[in-house]
């Protein structure tokens, strides 16, 4: 990295303003599924801008990786909260996750309303490569931040074996991290230290606005009062629309159905979306039928494809179940697809606001000490071996889309090879690749050979 004389200065305090704009950018270009997000937050924030150090960045990380709920959307909070109060987190988790939102409502409805478009269908086949390749280097990046010694290498090692070969539930996987980490803090503490050491962070990208050493601002110290008022606001704003749609449209009527049922789903999505995706598949196809087999592994292509948490997938499913069953009557189609998609919205991210703006405080006292911040180093590294397993399933589906038993993708390989090669070797920014590799599916798809 290229160090100029302004690297040795701390940047100048950020603006709620500027912070503003950076979110919604981030908000339209947050590809790549959490790993990717995350890589892209790092590149931004930590090296780039500088707007707090590597340890701090890992440490909000670490606390974000252990919740139910998109870890990279809950970071943006996090961090947003630490640098402007809690209104500076709900405005970063908010601005990560609209964008995301308007842009599903639009897909689902020319995917529902127009069927198969062979331009989208060329789009989405460039870019599912080059979201593998995302993942590949998210998951070399974080390993290579996190893994600083054998016994982190190690647990990321079982990790990968366990959720891969064993097919062992990732809570159980962060917990015995969480285990062997509070141990091994007691009995090896320089080995479970959180960025590899003092200073590490400091000598490769200069000092940071919310450095290592920065005191705690004094809105992120913990209360008692503090804790009761962010409890008492999350509850109210998940009673009260809960509330309408049971006075209005009853309990059994899909939108309340749908409210309650991604409620759940929201504490269950420990691990990333993936984790919860079979629970989301039994409720919407089976148990109410929003959506058809067919249709949800569609609005999982379009999950991946679009900026925001992957498990934005919950707003297409909403969308096509308010549309197809005419929630609000024949002559609202649109409009009940868009409600029933930002109603989901609401109560699946809702818990994820509650958990940074209430638990922040009580990780931002942990952060210099060594029996909290042990454990949340090992899941991080447990972490790594999920997010290549991850990567793995992406390749698996994408270069045999039919199984081992059908073909092998030679053009989906040439294209996740050459966005890997974009990535890892000539440093291309993300958004770069998915676009060249957008129009080189759309090229092969439209361009008869």
């Amino acid at each position: 990295m290229t160090h100029t004389s302004h690297d040795h200065i701390a940047p100048a305090p950020v603006s709620m303003t500027t912070a503003f704009w950076f979110w919604l950018k981030l908000g339209f270009i947050s590809f790549g599924g959490p790993a990717g997000q995350i890589a892209i937050l790092h590149q931004e924030l930590v090296e780039r801008r500088r707007w707090l150090s590597e340890r701090r960045f890992l440490h909000a990380l670490n606390y974000c990786m252990v919740l139910p709920g998109p870890e990279a959307q809950q970071l943006v909070t996090y961090i947003g909260w630490l640098m402007h109060k809690r209104w500076g987190g709900v405005v970063a988790g908010a601005l990560f996750v609209l964008p995301s939102l308007g842009i599903l409502i639009a897909l689902s409805w020319v995917y529902i309303a127009f069927g198969d478009v062979p331009w989208v269908a060329g789009l989405f086949f460039g870019i599912k490569p080059a979201v593998t390749a995302i993942v590949v280097q998210a998951a070399h990046r974080i390993g290579s931040r996190a893994l600083k010694n054998n016994v982190l290498w190690a647990i990321a090692a079982a990790s990968f074996v366990a959720i891969f070969a064993l097919d062992v539930p990732f809570p159980f996987i962060v917990g015995v991290a969480a285990a062997v980490g509070y141990v091994g803090g007691r009995v090896s503490p320089h080995t479970f230290q959180t960025g590899g050491g003092h200073g590490a962070s400091n000598a490769s990208y200069g000092p940071a606005l919310i450095d290592d050493h920065t005191p705690t601002p004094a809105h992120a110290h913990f209360s008692y009062a503090g804790l009761v008022q962010v409890l008492l606001a999350g509850a109210v704003l998940w009673a009260v629309p809960m509330g309408v749609l049971c006075a209005v449209f009853g309990w059994d009527h899909s939108f309340t159905q749908m409210g309650w049922f991604f409620t759940k789903a929201a504490l269950l999505t420990f691990g990333g979306a993936y984790a919860v995706l079979p629970y989301v598949y039994q409720g919407a196809v089976g148990q109410f039928g929003w959506v058809t087999p067919t249709q949800m592994m569609d609005g999982l292509a379009l999950g991946e494809t679009t900026p925001g948490p992957l498990i934005m997938v919950v707003a297409f499913v909403a969308f096509i179940g308010g549309y197809v069953k005419a929630l609000l009557g024949p002559e609202s189609l649109f409009a009940a697809g868009a409600l029933a998609a930002c109603l989901v919205t609401w109560f699946t991210f809702l818990p994820s606001f509650i958990f940074i703006l209430a638990g922040g405080p009580l990780v931002e006292s942990t952060h210099r000490n060594l029996k909290f911040t042990a454990p949340l180093t090992a899941i991080t590294a447990a972490v790594v071996g999920v997010v290549l397993n991850l990567a793995l399933f992406f390749g698996y589906h994408l270069l045999w889309p039919e199984g081992f038993a059908g073909a092998f993708d030679v053009r989906s390989a040439l294209i996740a090879i050459a966005a890997a090669v974009a990535l890892f070797k000539y440093k291309r920014g993300v958004m770069e690749v998915i676009t060249l590799c957008a129009l080189v599916g759309l090229a092969i798809k439209l361009i008869p050979l």
